[in-house]
């Protein structure tokens, strides 16, 4: 049975209106078919009334005579001017070719192309056949895949995200690298004023301080009004929580802080909870304390899981998605799932998947991959190619298989990372589902899974078998174009952007690398060989002349 989920899978593509067939089409007025049949052509048409008019000016134009003076001038030339021209020609056709190369890799298209059809095409008419009626199935299918990219295309806070003073920062102290870019710096900032802040903020002078310092880019100024924050009230679980996060350079400050953080939260939360029903105002201050505290609970599980405290961790995981079951949104059970393979409890991790692999939730690479390796857990010790191809697969090996294809499909750039093909980097604080920052994320907690299960990484080789290309799509939508922007939009600079499907080179880098090969050759023949390139050079002179005479 195919599987489901709200980035669009198979299932929900059943509502979507049929496609006609492929040899048919829409039924077309007597006028849009002559418009079709004359822009098909129209090219040609001028290219036959150009030769036509060209043969018959030939003798006022007197190209023969034009032609034989042009064939002197050539035999004129020395082999020289023959190094200059070609070797001038190289050096600008290798410039070319560098240029399109790099725009290839910084930009994913050819800059030669992306010219000729935003400029030169719209002069030759080219876009009004692309043109679509508002009402016609064409526009109703552009407009239905345009609306699937956007949702699969959306960003996600990464669940699993780690701590900017205690590890991101640690890192650039190190390295002297900055792994989070601005743009998903700036996704943080606006999550934080959506979780973190309301409506009522001016009524406590605590939270007006810290609404402008979620707002705030310097680190050190948001820092700086935290602390102006606590002077003014020393209950404020918000400023508690900037510190945790930004100012605590190891994860045991971090939960000392974020303890602070929880103390204040509870009360300011009961607080809410006596006088939510009073306004409307109430009800929103209600909702962002509710934000506070769980954001802070689930932080401290964090914090109790990096520390080796994996059962207290999980404990408090599981009180939060029992005290807390609307907010499925923050994908707590990710976090509860990693926890739950660092303990081995497998039983437990198949209880979470049963819940939240279900065909209407949202999927990720997490709930893909742990229901893979949960899989391949129970016959990855045994299983052996050369056993397999002998005797076959068993029910249990083709379940494996199947589930590990799957996964694959859902997120083709994983496997890099688990089969440690590509190296990893920290992961972002978003991510992009199906994307590589998602594989990142993923890879990043859950290799040393999959390393502890012998056998699981030899069994993930075989999702080199699945029929390219994946991107037509089986259990899932078709992989989306648009992952390689925002995923470069998410990663840092210095780490190489995993593409899928990996992108073949444009014609123009093949013409200009084969333009830029051919005239060095032929400019260090004539260099070499002066004698027996003039006398080609003079022999096509003389082939052109003779066909000009004839003419």
């Amino acid at each position: 049975m195919a599987d489901g989920d709200g980035l669009g899978e198979v299932t929900s593509a059943a509502a979507s209106p049929p496609a006609p067939a492929p040899g048919l089409s829409p039924s077309l007025g007597w006028r849009e078919r002559l418009r079709a049949g004359l822009a098909g052509t129209g090219a040609s048409l001028w290219f036959v009334a150009g030769l036509g008019l060209l043969y018959a000016l030939r003798v006022p134009l007197r190209l023969c005579e034009n032609l034989a003076a042009v064939t002197v001038f050539l035999n004129s030339l020395t082999p020289k001017f023959y190094v200059a021209l070609t070797g001038t020609s190289s050096l600008i056709s290798g410039l070319i070719f560098i240029f399109e190369w790099w725009y290839f890799h910084k930009h994913g298209t050819s800059f030669i192309e992306q010219v000729s059809v935003s400029h030169l095409r719209p002069l030759m008419g080219g876009t009004e056949s692309s043109i679509s009626e508002p009402g016609s199935p064409s526009s109703n299918r552009e407009s239905e895949t345009s609306r699937q990219n956007l949702s699969e295309c959306k960003v996600w806070r990464n669940p699993l995200n780690l701590f900017r003073g205690a590890e991101y920062r640690r890192y650039t102290w190190v390295t002297g690298k900055e792994p989070l870019t601005y743009y998903d710096m700036n996704l943080s900032a606006q999550d934080h004023q959506t979780f973190f802040t309301c409506d009522t903020d001016f009524l406590r002078p605590s939270d007006t301080v810290m609404q402008k310092a979620w707002r705030e880019r310097n680190p050190p100024a948001r820092i700086k009004a935290a602390y102006q924050a606590l002077e003014l009230n020393n209950d404020c679980a918000t400023a508690y929580v900037l510190l945790a996060e930004e100012e605590a350079t190891t994860i045991v400050d971090a939960e000392r802080l974020f303890k602070q953080a929880l103390k204040a939260g509870e009360t300011i939360y009961r607080r809410s909870q006596q006088c939510q029903h009073q306004s409307p105002q109430h009800e929103a201050q209600l909702r962002r304390d509710t934000n506070v505290l769980v954001y802070i609970k689930r932080r401290l599980a964090m914090c109790a899981r990096k520390l080796g405290r994996i059962r207290e961790a999980v404990k408090i995981m599981r009180d939060l998605m029992k005290e807390f079951p609307p907010l499925t949104m923050l994908n707590i059970h990710e976090n509860l799932l990693e926890s739950l393979l660092e303990l081995q409890a497998y039983a437990d991790v198949q209880a979470v998947l049963a819940k939240y692999d279900d065909i209407s939730l949202p999927k990720s690479a997490a709930i893909c991959y742990t229901a893979a390796l949960l899989k391949t857990r129970t016959v990855s010790d045994k299983f052996s190619p050369e056993t397999a191809s002998r005797r076959g697969l068993s029910t249990a090996e083709i379940n494996a298989v199947e589930a590990i294809h799957r996964a694959v499909e859902f997120n083709p750039h994983v496997p890099k990372y688990l089969l440690e093909m590509k190296s990893l980097i920290l992961p972002p604080e978003h991510i992009l589902k199906r994307g590589d920052s998602e594989a990142i994320a993923y890879a990043f907690f859950h290799l040393q899974h999959w390393k502890r299960i012998e056998g699981a990484l030899n069994l993930l080789q075989s999702f080199r078998m699945i029929p390219y290309p994946l991107e037509k799509g089986h259990l899932f939508y078709p992989y989306p174009s648009c992952t390689e922007t925002a995923d470069r939009e998410l990663l840092p600079t210095f780490h190489h952007v995993s593409v899928y499907p990996k992108k073949e080179l444009p014609f123009f880098i093949h013409f200009t690398a084969g333009l830029c090969s051919s005239t060095a050759m032929i400019a260090l023949l004539t260099h070499q060989f002066p004698e027996i390139m003039g006398v080609f050079a003079k022999a096509v002179s003389m082939i052109s002349r003779t066909c000009v005479e004839y003419l």
